[in-house]
């Protein structure tokens, strides 16, 4: 009878013990589940990403937090430059995400202005891809001096050829963004995605929400 109760005892302890390993494991998986479905969105579906500069206003401000389409162009496969599932190529006017060509380590968002095969140059601040002139209804100029090319390609260079697999982007701040007039041209695989709404915009100066720009689509 003594060791009856002495084992009942003993269950009666180890249930609560149990039903706390029990309850650990669940959130335990569940965490794990989570962080690899996150993993798996970021890398293959959508990611997020913060407007550091402000060589894309006035379409994107500095503090904005805009979303990127990872799937469009054709899931990338991580460590390769293979893409599955591709919907369709960038185009000319697409707002894109890519990995700067000088340093993969940072992330940089331009408009593309010339694709594979378009031979592209800007003539005294206008841009003419193919011969013709292009202008772009989000481009802005603030500065009102002109530059020769002989000094640096801002507003003036010569004819340049985009090569295969790679496209020719530019800042809608043209005065004012380091692009590919100067650096020439983002690779296909380098390119993570298509940025295509705002959905958080935070103005430090006057430390407010721009409520205006929050699920604004980017075009």
């Amino acid at each position: 009878m003594e060791d009856y109760k002495n084992t009942a005892a003993e269950t009666a302890n180890s249930e609560p013990q149990v039903r706390k390993k029990h309850i650990v494991r669940e959130y335990a998986e569940s965490i794990i589940i989570a962080v690899i479905l996150a993993l798996i969105i970021r890398t293959f579906i959508v990611q997020a990403f913060k407007i550091p500069s402000g060589s894309m206003e006035d379409t994107l401000a500095i503090g904005d937090h805009i979303l990127v389409s990872k799937f469009i162009y054709g899931t990338k496969i991580p460590f390769t430059s293979t893409r599955l599932l591709k919907i369709r190529d960038p185009r000319r006017g697409d707002v894109i995400v890519f990995e700067y060509p000088e340093d993969p380590s940072k992330d940089f968002i331009k408009r593309v202005i010339g694709t594979p095969g378009d031979t592209v140059q800007v003539i005294n601040k206008r841009v003419y891809v193919n011969g013709k002139l292009y202008a772009n209804p989000h481009e802005v100029h603030k500065e009102k001096d002109i530059i020769p090319k002989e000094q640096n390609p801002r507003d003036n260079t010569d004819p340049i050829v985009v090569p295969p697999n790679s496209y020719f982007v530019m800042g809608d701040n043209r005065d004012r963004s380091y692009d590919s007039r100067f650096w020439k041209f983002v690779r296909n695989d380098q390119i993570k995605g298509l940025a295509f709404i705002k959905y958080w915009s935070w103005d430090k100066e006057n430390f407010g929400v721009r409520w205006k720009s929050i699920g604004k689509l980017i075009d």
